[in-house]
């Protein structure tokens, strides 16, 4: 295995599961509605200001305020938001422990709220095997900024050319691409696998 290479996960729909479905499709019987709810109300946007630091107190707060008669659906995005992540995704957490037990320099940049990624490590405790992971909430800063990836670089010493990133959107691929970090697109833990042991680091 070559020593040198820093592996950097993404973690949702990398490591851990996660889809607002897996919540929804029980309060909502009619999916057409559910994915009315979830492009209108509980959006990609509104949700990405909690990944940039939002809390989710006020998030429902100006949701219910702006979509009153969805009022109990909206509460339970942060209610029952443990539900929108029903499991890990084996395949990968298999590839991570593999690494850390090699010893392999792993890190993780993710786009999450902060305080619901405390809660999500309670859960699946491998999280807490990484040498260190860049939050988005915690640090108000989102992928594909170029800041969040050079805040994981200088707080740990290394070098953009030095790292291998993994993430299933292709947009923060780029991202960590653009300030020279090598990338890789995940699409299965098989392809992730593939292409680590192609790079003799795995």
């Amino acid at each position: 295995m070559r020593a040198a290479m820093n592996i950097v996960f993404d973690i949702g729909n990398v490591l851990l599961r996660w889809d607002p479905r897996f919540l929804y499709t029980r309060y909502f019987k009619d999916e057409a509605e559910m994915e009315w709810f979830l492009a209108h109300v509980c959006n990609h946007d509104w949700n990405l200001e909690q990944d940039r630091g939002r809390s989710f107190a006020e998030a429902v707060k100006l949701a219910i305020a702006q979509h009153p008669d969805h009022a109990e659906a909206i509460a339970a995005y942060d209610a029952q938001w443990h539900q929108m992540i029903p499991h890990a995704i084996d395949g990968t957490v298999a590839i991570f422990k593999e690494l850390v037990d090699r010893d392999a320099p792993v890190y993780a940049i993710t786009n999450w709220n902060g305080d619901k990624f405390r809660e999500a490590k309670q859960r699946f405790p491998f999280l807490y095997e990484f040498r260190d992971i860049v939050v988005s909430g915690d640090e108000r800063l989102l992928k594909p900024d170029p800041a969040i990836y050079q805040l994981l670089l200088g707080r740990n010493g290394l070098e953009a050319a030095d790292c291998l990133f993994i993430d299933d959107s292709l947009k923060n691929v780029k991202g960590a691409e653009a300030i020279g970090m090598k990338a890789h697109h995940f699409t299965s833990p098989e392809g992730l696998r593939k292409m680590l042991v192609e790079l003799e680091l795995l």
